[in-house]
């Protein structure tokens, strides 16, 4: 293993930067890391009011199916980027390599802040769905109970302290915590759907849940259908999380690329099975929809197999959607360290800090914990207003691949591009264009509204976040950070400064 840990510490000062990290991911945790922060068994639940009350159960079923397509094309081409420069900064630092000199620190700086963006916004998200399920939990117990807005983002603040805390331990605890999420995340789905067949007294005819499209919107039948793409685009997303961690992983240039396609392999199968069999199970549409639980899934449960089974699982849930949002943060942690590392944020010296102990960047994970706070923040008037937070999620991290891959091809007669062990060959052109043809479709959706008419608690904030955002980001760049950010700065080669190591000298500043 020493000798792994060797070949991958040159590559990566190859690349341009100093070990800092410990390699302790190995092949299976790194997959099981890739399995967990999709998290079907949590995410799906979390999200299934919205493609269930906006296109019926064929929506649910179908849309699940086509965005798992798409999500495996954007896969591929992610891997195949990230596979050549098996970085913490994952396709952030690809930009770097695959733009010209003169163009490279604004492209990156574009790149960064998206990547970064969605990954916090990923990870609001899913302390937010705890939260949302853990209270949940508590209606399935009490029929009198129904949880405030106000309730539910508190519980989400306790969810973020925990995954914080969590994210803050040293790597090879962290490496050995992870090992165990993707088997408990295979095994649970399988259970819960195999007991909810077996025990569910009455089922929907197949053919029935396949065909049955509403327009819950109010707007157009397809466009409902279209509306139904959050589940799937929430879930499937965040590819190159595994990246973020390639300085802790041995053979990251090959097992990353690996543990991102198998990923997304398992989990599709395994969120159309569990899709499926929540559908089947329904027994009142208009009671799922309308359930004191706030949540749909819970009371498929419910109606399914009685007050303590539907605890049982949904409690393997509660603690699923937790694991991924462990991941995600362990993810989003390595991106605000690595965007840092580079002085891409403000107070840079601060958040790029290794701790001594852990040798783990304990700063990067806190400063996710309060950005993620904030997000979270948007619901405390109404529940509805978290889909913004969901919203977000998948056009930020998408766009910041989409950017990526647009730039390699836009550029590559002038920037020659050394593949990795993972290729995808003649058939690279392809693959590429169609996923990105696909993101800048479902993007556009993701940021309408869910349902007309259009009031203030049915309004899809997820827009005015994105332009306050990158206001935010546009704004720092022209206040001072044009001078001085020059991409991601190795330790040679354009963005290192002249004379002296870079990172030695961020240190020193």
């Amino acid at each position: 293993m020493h000798g792994s840990e060797d070949e991958d510490n040159h590559l990566l000062e190859d690349i341009g930067y100093k070990p800092q990290l410990r390699r302790e991911f190995t092949k299976w945790s790194i997959i099981s890391y890739a399995i967990s922060i999709l998290g079907v068994l949590g995410s799906i639940p979390a999200t299934f009011n919205v493609p269930l009350s906006t296109g019926g159960t064929g929506t649910v079923i179908w849309a699940w199916t086509i965005g798992s397509c798409m999500a495996f094309l954007m896969a591929m081409s992610v891997s195949e980027l990230v596979s050549a420069y098996p970085t913490a900064g994952g396709m952030y630092f690809v930009t770097k390599m695959v733009v010209p000199e003169e163009q490279m620190p604004m492209w990156c700086w574009i790149v960064g802040w998206c990547n970064l963006v969605g990954q916090t916004a990923g990870v609001a998200g899913l302390a937010y769905s705890v939260g949302q399920m853990v209270l949940a939990g508590v209606s399935l117990n009490s029929a009198s109970y129904s949880p405030s807005p106000g309730e539910t983002v508190f519980a989400s603040f306790i969810v973020l302290l925990l995954m914080g805390t969590l994210c803050s331990l040293r790597t090879v605890n962290l490496h050995r915590m992870v090992a165990w999420f993707a088997p408990i995340n295979v095994l649970a789905t399988t259970t819960i759907c195999l007991t909810l067949l077996t025990l569910t007294p009455t089922l929907q005819p197949l053919p029935h849940i396949l065909t049955t499209f509403t327009n819950g919107s109010n707007t157009t039948p397809l466009l409902s259908f279209l509306l139904g793409f959050l589940s799937v685009s929430f879930t499937m997303t965040d590819y190159d999380a595994t990246t973020h961690i390639s300085e802790e992983t041995h053979h990251a240039s090959l097992l990353g690329p690996l543990a991102i396609t198998t990923a997304i392999l398992v989990s599709g199968l395994l969120g159309l099975a569990l899709n499926i069999t929540l559908c089947l199970c329904i027994q009142d549409v208009d009671r799922v929809l309308t359930s004191h639980t706030g949540m749909a899934a819970a009371q498929i449960l419910l109606d399914a197999v009685g007050r303590a089974p539907a605890t049982l699982m949904w409690s393997a849930m509660v603690l699923v959607q937790v694991f991924t949002g462990v991941a995600a943060m362990l993810a989003a942690g390595r991106m605000a360290f690595a965007f840092a590392r580079d002085r891409g944020l403000p107070f840079s010296q601060v958040w790029s800090r290794i701790h001594p102990r852990t040798l783990t960047p304990v700063n990067a994970v806190w400063l996710v914990v309060g950005s993620s706070g904030l997000l979270i923040s948007v619901a405390l008037k109404s529940t509805a207003a978290s889909i913004a937070i969901f919203s977000l999620t998948a056009p930020a991290l998408d766009l910041s691949y989409v950017f990526v891959i647009c730039a390699r091809r836009r550029y590559r007669e002038r920037i020659v591009f050394q593949p990795g062990p993972y290729r995808l060959g003649r058939y690279g052109a392809v693959i590429n264009l169609v996923a990105v043809a696909w993101v800048g479709f479902i993007s556009c959706v993701l940021f309408l509204p869910d349902r007309l008419p259009l009031r203030w608690e049915t309004m899809n904030y997820a827009p005015f976040l994105a332009a306050l955002l990158l206001g935010f980001s546009t704004l720092w760049w022209y206040i001072g950070a044009w001078e001085y950010y020059k991409g991601p700065r190795t330790e040679w080669g354009h963005g290192a400064g002249e004379g002296e190591p870079e990172y030695e000298r961020l240190l020193d500043e």
